[in-house]
């Protein structure tokens, strides 16, 4: 039989997690009575806490049970060195969980709160955390599930992707660029999905006809579609792609086609990566600016842990880092 956690406390006294570990060890803003009642019903399971965990969980469940490496991409690279210097700052530990793990995985940790990002509408593991009353932080997330059923003190942090994408339509176009393709896809997340119909409704309102190029997430097979098309009757006169590895694809793929960039295309990626300031050409990129996000991300929830409620959801401005890639040769 396994050791009770705080996480059933929580459960049989119909509170969250921070309000168990504010009522049995003296601190935050819990009453009277509701400190009683955790305090016999945790005596009553048999439960002895010798301190806070005082552990938070961080983790990317956009994919649910998909195994992959979300470490290899720069912005959560980026995401996880800030949370971790915002967690360590307010006293708590962070714990890195694995993608594809599922909800199981998360509820067997001993955790006072958890920081999900991407997390898709209906994601499971949000709401077997939410079941348990764990504090959640979502960082980039669809509005909350309708169907969640669930109270839970949660703080949201998002990016406003749509109006990214249009900022660096608008820049490409002011390049000189007349037929822009997309590159996103085929996965249905949130951030892509959103993307793709910011871009759709973009071209359609300047008689514009969308070409989406659908590619894995790291970036596999994208250099051989977007060379098709470079050799099509039709071609783009420049590529926005959304995933780290697009710019480079795209550079590859216009050497491979004899065209130059920007000379001859113009390019820009929503990236992370500082190497596309030494590329050649420098690569434009859209920053989704991940360390103000994670500070904001991990401060809100540190809030709610200490007590002082949920703020309103936030959202933070992308940023376009202009290099040659994007400026028309004239």
């Amino acid at each position: 039989m396994r050791d009770l956690r705080i996480v059933d406390v929580a459960r049989a006294a119909e509170v969250s997690t921070a309000t168990v570990s504010h009522a049995l060890n003296g601190t935050g803003r819990v009453s009277a009575s509701t400190r009683a009642r955790v305090v016999e019903v945790a005596a009553a399971l048999g439960y002895r806490r010798i301190g806070a965990t005082r552990t938070i969980g961080l983790g990317v469940t956009t994919y649910g049970a998909r195994v992959w490496d979300f470490t290899k991409v720069a912005y959560f690279r980026e995401l996880i060195s800030a949370s971790l210097g915002a967690v360590h700052a307010s006293g708590y530990s962070l714990t890195i969980v694995p993608a594809g793990v599922g909800a199981d995985y998360w509820t067997d940790l001993a955790l006072d709160g958890a920081v999900l990002i991407d997390s898709p509408t209906r994601d499971p593991v949000a709401r077997s955390l939410a079941r348990r009353r764990v504090p959640l932080s979502l960082l980039g997330a669809p509005p909350l599930d309708p169907d969640a059923g669930d109270t839970t003190a949660r703080v949201v942090t998002n990016h406003d992707d749509a109006a990214a994408t249009g900022m660096v339509l608008d820049h490409l176009a002011a390049a000189g660029a007349r037929r822009i393709a997309l590159i996103a896809g085929p996965t249905a997340d949130h951030y892509t999905s959103t993307i793709i119909s910011a871009y759709q409704r973009w071209c359609a309102e300047r008689g514009q006809r969308p070409a989406v190029i659908p590619a894995l997430r790291d970036g596999t097979g994208i250099a051989g579609v977007v060379e098709a098309l470079l050799t099509g009757a039709d071609r783009p006169d420049a590529f926005y792609g959304v995933y780290d590895d697009c710019g480079r694809a795209v550079l590859a793929a216009a050497e491979a086609c004899g065209l130059r960039v920007p000379e001859d295309l113009l390019l820009a990626c929503a990236s992370e990566d500082p190497g596309y300031a030494r590329t050649s050409p420098p690569v434009t990129t859209v920053s989704l600016a991940p360390r103000r996000s994670a500070r904001d991300a991990v401060t809100g929830l540190v809030d709610l842990l200490r007590g002082t409620g949920a703020r309103p959801p936030s959202t933070v401005p992308a940023v376009l880092v202009e290099r040659a890639s994007s400026r028309r040769v004239r």
